[in-house]
């Protein structure tokens, strides 16, 4: 058994445990009679606490974490930069612009219309990708457009939370751009669940040439790889990905980086190796991060994306401090 099916089977153990405590667990205290009376009868007080509240919320940051993980790798491999992730191409930013747009204009009554507005933000950004990579040979040009599109989005989001009429419209923006995954049900479940594995499937399919990648371009046009395809195929995942993660959770940010570095040396640098831990890493990073969100003795919960950022920033600054110094030696 090679090493990489062995993390991928450490991580799928982890991500069991931690949904498991993600469910047992929480502000309501439950006795063994509480716990043995939810498994008998779902329908009771602790049953509807544990399956209808506590569960698919765990199980829809499972999801988040995969597609931002999964997004991820993606965009790290195409682009053949470390830092690259949805967030600095613009497809989260776009995303969050197109779910902002519909809640100000009072949409989020629609059953939906949020979710799908976020994924149509992904989607115009990717369809804008893939255009922009059919004319550049260069994955710094793309990144540099990405990062355009990340801030005008950002902009323009910005201008929409500070022109809208409404106060309430406007705390709901903010709470999307805070980013969480509190009070998910299972129909947001069944929103990002198909879409990841959809953009998995998208995935498998490039990583044949995402591996021919790390020789260099123009090796890989040389070995008969259709690059245009594999870049539609790899852009299409991304944006999939990513566009469901915040049609669900909202703006959750840095897994996305995080999730692929904390696996590449399992997969020697194999970008096509390295898409199944990455999902599996980010799956397990926001399951423990919402639980530790949830668990902390705080007044107010503290928004997911915010406890990410604070304890995922450092944590990668010391990743890349220790890398530096693998790299001067």
């Amino acid at each position: 058994m090679s090493r990489v099916w062995v993390l991928n089977l450490v991580l799928a153990g982890a991500i069991v445990l931690a949904v498991a405590l993600a469910v047992t667990l929480g502000e309501t205290r439950f006795s063994a009679t509480d716990y043995a009376e939810a498994l008998s009868r779902p329908a009771s007080g602790p049953g509807e606490v544990l399956w209808l509240v506590r569960a698919p919320r765990a199980i829809a940051a499972l999801f988040v974490g995969a597609a931002l993980g999964l997004a991820g790798a993606v965009m790290q491999g195409l682009l053949r930069n470390p830092l690259a992730e949805p967030g600095v191409l613009g497809v989260s930013a776009a995303s969050a612009l197109a779910a902002a747009t519909a809640i100000v204009l009072g949409l989020a009554a629609v059953p939906g219309a949020v979710e799908v507005s976020a994924l149509f933000g992904a989607a115009a950004a990717g369809g804008l990708l893939i255009a922009l990579a059919a004319r550049v040979r260069t994955p710094e040009a793309l990144i540099l457009f990405g990062v355009a599109l990340s801030s005008f989005a950002g902009a323009l989001t910005a201008l929409i939370f500070n022109l809208s009429p409404s106060p309430i419209a406007s705390a709901e923006v903010m709470n999307w751009l805070l980013g969480s995954v509190e009070n998910r049900s299972w129909i947001d479940v069944a929103w990002v669940a198909p879409a990841v594995l959809i953009a998995a499937l998208l995935a498998r399919s490039a990583s044949p040439g995402l591996r021919m990648l790390t020789l260099g371009e123009e090796a890989a046009r040389a070995s008969g790889l259709s690059m245009g395809r594999m870049r539609v195929l790899a852009l299409a995942a991304a944006a999939l990905a990513a566009g469901a993660a915040v049609a669900v959770a909202g703006v959750i940010g840095f897994v996305g980086l995080a999730a692929p570095h904390l696996v590449r040396a399992a997969v020697r640098g194999d970008p096509g190796r390295l898409l199944p831990p990455s999902a599996l890493a980010g799956s397990l990073m926001l399951v423990i991060a919402d639980l530790a969100a949830r668990m902390l003795p705080t007044d107010q919960e503290l928004k997911l994306g915010v406890f990410t950022a604070l304890v995922g920033a450092p944590l990668f600054a010391l990743i890349a401090w220790r890398a530096a110094r693998e790299w001067r030696l």
